[in-house]
């Protein structure tokens, strides 16, 4: 250990994780490190039901009908990627196919992977990245089954489409019509063209003003903004549109690409994502060490110079760390309750889907903050045969956040078994640049990875001065696996 890194990085949450591994293929010799004997961090994933039960202090087992204990493995901060490759989420779909890539090349003696492209690169907040290979059947992904949104104490499939909104009870007849003129204007909108912008002004004219301009109501309003471009809060509505529009085309546009909804989940759970990318960064050279406490981060002239672990010092440049690490270089902003439900019945009003998702907008619930729940279940691998997990989560605003949540509880019942738990969320006190040492931001209340990738993105503009760009790690993956065929 006693030497000197680029990076050392702290933790082994998917945030970590992702950039351990970017870090490495970019060349950087990485040093990786967590206190705990398991991956994830706070995002790690429970197996078997017995170790589910002790960790929310239940002392009874599970009952008989809950199956084997070894066929669950629930993941405590569930989060669904998108499946469009216009997504940054999809980066983690795209190295995942990577790594699943370098398994199935080494299982079959370097038989067939000479394919596998990546191209475009990460700009304006979106990721192009496609990937085409011949060992792609191997990967574990499903389809989430459906996408929901709650009106009225009643929840509704999500229209995204011409057809879907003209068949939606979501809406009147004649609100139909006027959210259908909307998706055509979405559909049809190019930032290039201005011949689409139909008097809009992509850059000046607030979202606001776009609803006002198509007529739409406040329900319409509701679901388009948290359901479709999957806003948290209703700031968006005074910014400029062309970001509102480009989400909106982007949950069409991976809806089409499936069918049932624009969300994948993996088989088995999340717990394998950070694994896959400690070993994408070990393929780069990365070094990874678990069950390793972190006595010191060790500061010289106000930058970060290494950190100290039982007696030796290991060297950096730069830290990248969770919260956890750095509780003097971070402060809370807020917290959120997230409860597993386990059910033996799909959701009600979900054409009996065996995953989906179901926002619940602020407004609906007189709220600052939306109520999330995401559903998965035996389909997934995670839960025993028959079986269902669904968590709700949303921020806590109140000093009774068990009763903020009830809406989302009401949607689940009847609930064989719920645990109850409460994370803070914190964010770093400033950007890092002065003492090179970057904190991720907490998992917020959201059933999907945007927000996360977010953050991923950040982080490496702040660390390396440049917006990631993935034709790097094309360049430093045909030097493993030799050049595409033409």
């Amino acid at each position: 250990m006693d030497e000197e890194y680029d990076v050392i990085v702290l933790g082994t949450g998917l945030t970590e994780c992702i950039l351990s591994g970017i870090m490495s293929v970019n060349g950087k010799k990485v040093l990786h490190m967590d206190r705990n004997p398991y991956y994830g961090g706070e995002s790690s994933s429970i197996t078997p039901l017995e170790e589910l039960y002790k960790r929310f202090g239940i002392s009874d087992s599970p009952p008989e009908s809950m199956g084997r204990g070894r066929d669950w493995n629930v993941d405590l901060i569930p989060k669904f990627l998108m499946a469009n490759g216009k997504n940054l989420s999809n980066m983690i779909v795209g190295v995942i196919i990577l790594l699943k890539t370098c398994f199935w090349i080494r299982l079959l003696s370097f038989n067939s992977c000479k394919s596998v492209i990546f191209y475009n690169i990460l700009n304006n907040n979106l990721v192009k990245m496609l990937l085409y290979t011949e060992v792609t059947r191997y990967l574990d992904f499903k389809v989430v089954e459906g996408s929901f949104v709650y009106k009225g104490g009643k929840i509704y499939k999500v229209p995204s489409t011409e057809t879907e909104a003209l068949a939606s009870n979501l809406m009147g007849m004649f609100e139909k019509r006027r959210f259908r003129k909307f998706l055509v204007f979405v559909a049809n909108f190019d930032e290039n063209d201005p011949k689409t912008f139909e008097g809009v002004d992509p850059k000046l004219t607030t979202m606001g003003d776009v609803y006002k301009k198509f007529d739409l109501g406040q329900d319409v309003i509701d679901f388009t903004g948290h359901a479709l471009a999957l806003y948290r809060t209703d700031d968006y509505l005074e910014q400029p549109c062309l970001e509102t529009i480009s989400r909106i085309k982007l949950y069409s546009e991976s809806l089409a690409r499936y069918g049932k909804s624009p969300y994948l989940y993996p088989l088995y759970g999340l717990g394998e994502l950070p694994q896959g990318f400690a070993r994408l960064s070990a393929i780069y050279g990365g070094t990874y060490m678990l069950n390793k406490p972190v006595d010191e981060i060790v500061m010289e002239g106000g930058h970060v110079v290494g950190v100290k672990s039982e007696g030796e010092v290991a060297r950096c440049k730069q830290l990248i760390c969770d919260p956890s690490y750095i509780p003097d270089r971070v402060h809370k902003v807020g917290q959120v309750i997230r409860v597993i439900c386990v059910l033996s019945h799909p959701i009600k009003n979900t054409n009996d889907a065996n995953s989906c998702q179901i926002i619940i907008p602020q407004n609906q619930v007189n709220r600052k903050s939306d109520i999330y729940v995401c559903m998965i279940s035996y389909a997934h691998n995670v839960a025993a045969q028959g079986k269902y997990i669904a968590i709700a989560s949303t921020t806590v605003e109140t000093s009774d956040p068990e009763a903020e949540i009830e809406p989302a509880l009401e949607l689940l019942e009847p609930i064989d078994q719920k645990f109850v738990a409460f994370s803070d969320m914190y964010e770093p006190i400033d950007d890092g640049t002065e003492s090179q040492i970057f904190a991720s931001r907490s998992y917020d209340a959201t059933t999907h990875f945007e927000t996360t990738c977010n953050d991923i993105k950040d982080i490496y503009k702040r660390t390396t001065g440049s917006d990631f760009d993935f034709e790097n790690m094309k360049r430093k993956q045909n030097d493993v696996f030799g050049e595409d065929e033409q």
